[in-house]
Order: C-alpha cells, then sequence, then structure tokens
C-alpha cells in the first residue's frame, strides 16, 4: 500500500453492485506538493486569476486522476479551512470524505477477515448493502466504522454524497431500485444563519464543526470544512455511476445509459499563513532562511569589523573568508526571496528558473566551502607557497562535488519521497555522498600530516589552530554520523502508509534544518579561528 493511503478504491464506483468494477490496484495516494509539476499551466492560470486574493496552497483535482486522495498537513488557526470547489461544468454524483489522519482507521469496513490482501470496501454500493457492510440509506457515501461507544460526533469526519445540479438522480429520474431515494422528498435543511440551504459545511452543530448533511448534498457553492487543531488533513473524492434504469441482464447493464460523473476542481488549504506553499515547507521560509540570513548578516558585520580593525595585516586567506562571507550573504538573500516567490505565485516557469538559480547557488556554496577548508588544511600560505599537482586535484573535486550537489537540490524539491524509488533517490544522493566522503577523507588526512609538519616545527601557536580545526572537524563528522544514521532510519519508513502524517511537521528539518545550522556553527567556529587580529604576522 502506497504511503499516506489507507484507501484502495476503484476510480469509478458503481452504485449498482454487479456492474464490473476496476481492479483495486487504482488507489487512492497522497497529493503532496510534487504533484506540481503536471499542474504547471494551471499555476500560472491561478496567479493571473487571483493578483487582489488571499492565497492558499491548492490542488487541482479531475475525474481523470488516478489518485482521489489529496493530503496535506495544516498550521491551524481561527480561520483555517479546507475549501473544495468544482466547475460549473462538472457533472453527475461521487462519494467524498474529510478527515483528519488519526480517524483515518475507521474509514471502510475489513472485507474479508481471512484475505489479508484483499482491500477494505470503503463505499456504500449495493453489493456492500448485501454484504452487510453499509446500510441502503448510506448508498454513495463513505463507509465509516466506529467501535462501540464512539460517536460520530468525536471523530473529523465530513462525509457526504455530492451530486451536481441536473445530477441528483442520474440525468433525470432514477428509478433505480439499488440507488437510495427517500420517498418522502429530500429532507428541507433545518434553519440557518447562512441565506443559502447549501452552505452545510459552515453551520455549527451542538458537538462538531462539521457537520455532515443528512442526504443528497445538491453542489452548489464551495464546500467549506473548517480546521481547528493542526494535523493532517485528507479529502478523498470517488465518481459514483448512477443507472437512469433498473437494467434486467447483463447485457442491457452493458447497454443501459449510465451516467459517468465529469469533473474538475480544486482542494484549497488555507492555513495559518498567507501563501500557496505546502504546510510542511512553510518552516523554511521564517524558522529556517530568515533567522539564518539574519544569524549570517550579525556575523558578516562582526567579520567586517574586525576586517577594518586589522587591514594592514589582513592575510591571503583572510581575503577568501571574506569573499566567502560575502557569498553566504547572497546565497541565503536567493534561498530567502525564492521560497517567498514561491509562497506568493505558486509553482510556474519564473519560480522554475529561480530554483535553478538558487540550486546553483547552494551548491557553489558547497563546494567553495569545502575547497577553502582543504587547501587550509594542506597548509597552504601557512606551512608551503603552493600545493603544486594537488591543487588541480582539489579544483576537480570541487567542480564534481558542485554538479552533484546541483542535481541534489533540484532532486529534493522536485521528487515526492512517498512515490519515487529508491534507486531514483540514490542517484541522487549516492555521488554527492562520495565526493563529500572524499572530501572529508582528505581533508582530515591533510590535516593530520599539517599538524604533525607543525610539531616538528615546534610552531605551537599555529599548531594550537589546527589542533582546534581539527577538534571542529571531528564534531562536525560525529553529528553528520549521527544524523545520517537517524535520517536513514526515518526514510525507511517512507513507503509506510503514515509516513507523510507523521513526518510533515519536521520533514523541513531532516532535510535541510539541522545540515544548515550545522553549517553556520562549524563555518562560524573556523572563520573564527582565522579571524584578522593583531597577531597574524605570528
Amino acid at each position: 500500500m502506497l504511503p499516506g493511503s489507507p484507501l484502495l478504491l476503484s476510480r469509478c464506483t458503481n452504485l449498482e453492485g454487479e456492474y464490473p468494477q476496476e481492479p483495486a490496484r487504482s488507489s487512492v495516494t497522497t497529493h503532496s506538493h510534487g504533484s506540481r509539476r503536471r499542474n504547471l499551466l494551471f499555476w500560472a492560470a491561478s496567479l493571473l486569476l487571483s493578483a487582489h486574493v488571499v492565497f492558499s496552497y491548492e490542488v487541482p483535482i479531475f475525474d481523470t486522476d488516478y489518485s482521489r486522495q489529496i493530503c496535506s498537513g495544516m498550521w491551524s488557526g481561527q480561520n483555517t479551512f479546507i475549501n473544495v470547489s468544482f466547475e460549473s461544468t462538472s457533472q453527475g454524483q461521487l462519494a467524498m470524505v474529510i478527515y483528519e489522519w488519526s480517524d483515518y482507521q475507521y474509514l471502510g469496513k475489513v472485507t474479508s477477515e481471512t484475505d489479508e490482501y484483499l482491500p477494505k470496501t470503503y463505499v456504500c454500493t449495493s453489493d456492500a448493502v448485501r454484504g452487510g457492510f453499509c446500510n441502503p440509506s448510506g448508498l454513495g457515501h463513505f463507509i465509516i466504522d466506529l467501535p462501540a461507544g464512539k460517536s460520530i460526533e468525536n471523530t473529523t469526519f465530513w462525509s457526504a454524497r455530492v451530486a451536481f445540479p441536473g445530477g441528483e438522480g442520474g440525468s433525470g429520474n432514477s428509478t433505480g431500485q439499488d440507488l437510495w431515494d427517500n420517498p418522502g422528498g429530500n429532507p428541507t435543511p433545518p434553519p440557518s444563519e447562512h441565506t443559502s440551504p447549501f452552505r452545510r459545511g459552515l453551520r455549527t452543530r451542538q458537538a462538531g464543526l462539521n457537520p455532515s448533511p443528512s442526504g443528497l448534498l445538491v453542489y452548489h457553492e464551495p464546500i467549506r470544512y473548517l480546521v481547528r487543531k493542526t494535523g493532517y488533513y485528507c479529502v478523498a473524492v470517488v465518481p459514483v455511476t448512477v443507472l437512469q434504469t433498473p437494467p434486467s441482464s447483463a447485457l442491457q447493464k452493458r447497454q443501459s445509459s449510465d451516467v459517468h460523473p465529469s469533473y474538475r476542481g480544486t482542494v484549497l488549504f488555507r492555513n495559518v499563513f498567507d501563501g500557496r506553499l505546502a504546510a510542511t515547507d512553510y518552516p523554511k521560509v521564517n524558522v529556517l532562511l530568515f533567522i539564518m540570513l539574519l544569524l549570517y548578516s550579525a556575523w558578516a558585520v562582526a567579520w567586517g569589523w574586525m576586517c577594518y580593525k586589522h587591514v594592514t595585516e589582513i592575510l591571503p586567506i583572510q581575503y577568501y573568508l571574506s569573499y566567502l562571507v560575502g557569498f553566504l550573504i547572497v546565497e541565503m538573500v536567493a534561498n530567502l526571496a525564492y521560497y517567498r516567490y514561491l509562497n506568493a505565485h505558486g509553482k510556474g516557469t519564473v519560480s522554475t528558473v529561480f530554483l535553478f538559480v538558487v540550486a546553483i547557488l547552494d551548491a557553489g556554496r558547497n563546494s567553495l566551502s569545502f575547497f577553502m577548508l582543504l587547501v587550509v588544511s594542506l597548509g597552504l600560505s601557512v606551512v608551503r607557497d603552493n600545493l603544486g599537482p594537488t591543487m588541480r586535484k582539489a579544483q576537480l573535486l570541487s567542480v564534481a562535488h558542485f554538479i552533484f550537489g546541483v542535481l541534489y537540490a533540484v532532486g529534493i524539491v522536485e521528487l515526492e519521497f512517498e512515490s519515487t524509488s529508491a534507486l531514483t533517490l540514490l542517484l541522487f544522493v549516492v555521488p554527492l555522498a562520495f565526493t563529500l566522503s572524499a572530501f572529508l577523507m582528505w581533508i582530515l588526512w591533510s590535516l593530520n600530516a599539517t599538524i604533525s609538519q607543525l610539531k616538528a616545527r615546534k610552531q605551537h601557536y599555529k599548531l594550537r589552530m589546527f589542533q582546534k580545526l581539527q577538534y571542529i572537524l571531528l564534531f562536525v563528522v560525529f553529528v553528520v554520523s549521527i544524523f545520517f544514521v537517524v535520517s536513514t532510519l526515518t526514510f525507511t519508513g517512507r513507503l509506510a502508509e503514515d509516513y507523510a502524517a507523521r513526518s510533515w511537521k519536521v520533514r523541513w528539518w531532516l532535510l535541510d534544518g539541522w545540515l544548515s545550522l550545522l553549517y553556520f556553527f562549524a563555518f562560524g567556529g573556523i572563520a573564527y579561528l582565522w579571524r584578522p587580529s593583531a597577531n597574524n604576522s605570528r
């Protein structure tokens, strides 16, 4: 079963149970921000049409989708909600359910106690009624199986059978015996503070925010689901086929003019923040990038002041460090600008170009940092005047690390971790891991050799600097090793159905956060050792 997807449903459920259904391989799966690639033009159009509205994270849905479920984390507030809207050209009927992931275990009923590979029965059809999985009044609805003593009011479920205008009973009048039809007519909605009787999702009942409609819900305006608790929310939509006439034979069933749903719509996740970013990515903007930019800016000011005080004694390596400090500020500004642009305008051609620019800057930052650390460890300008052929080898390794770094930076943004194969992920990770390992091993070996030379020459002041550098690097290797094990264990479970629900809050930290923080402290410590001072001549 695919991760984040408890539902195994056919692409189109037929309310007439004997009708053949497509195999269960058409499963409801989780839509993540990776689906933006397929909908590039949709995002561009949305940008032009909504220039003056509050932006939210949106996922388009179509009747041709292979996936039938859209899930996303949500940071809750007083004005957070999920909106499901459909275009006016939509027709037919569908079963819909909205819920928070903690209640997914109650969705559907076990089809067979003996065959564990047989998927649950999720939608109430006539076959499901005959099998005792649901009642006739629930035809066309999702099946919710609650344990004894637990009521629907104590869950997060909102469930309805939705009909588009003109499709309340097929394409006209439906007389099918297996299609639920209230002989007394559809119930009249109770009095509401809203002028429209169809804003069922906005009314508040005594025991919950999102009461499910009791009968057939005729769609006239967006369905709103209020969110007042931070969590991982899912919207599942399954088309249901309505028969116009009760066929009396298998041939008539195949030839009957059943109404197949056709729809286009959008699921909008309105988080506590304004913007188009998914909830799992938003902490990068304020928590990570903005704070890191402030830290780097403060360090740049302090470094500039030290350079100004000792401008006549600055060494060549300190010039290189000054260039790297400036490059880091530019790189952090570019990263922050990219995510703010993506949050404001969504995925598009401009953001794709922006992504490659940021990826190049990130890879350049890493390659320049390792290259500079390597030549420092080799003792350039301290132990020896030049490195000879060794410099060319260091340059080639830096170029390779730069190329693989660009591929990795693009991959972690564009790939869907829940559905991407392990081999594909390794193709992005392994080459970068090899060049990174080569850098680290070469740096540690060179540093040990330099320390040995300084010990032999009894240059104690320089020796203490390089020994402190060694301690910093050993600390970095220790931390990276720990997080490598933690990350490996974390991503090993990425195929679990609840992986996305468990990890959406901390995925930004696992992918970017801890590495950014570790780099800052390591670079700050090294730059502090080689800072401009009155003792530069020593």
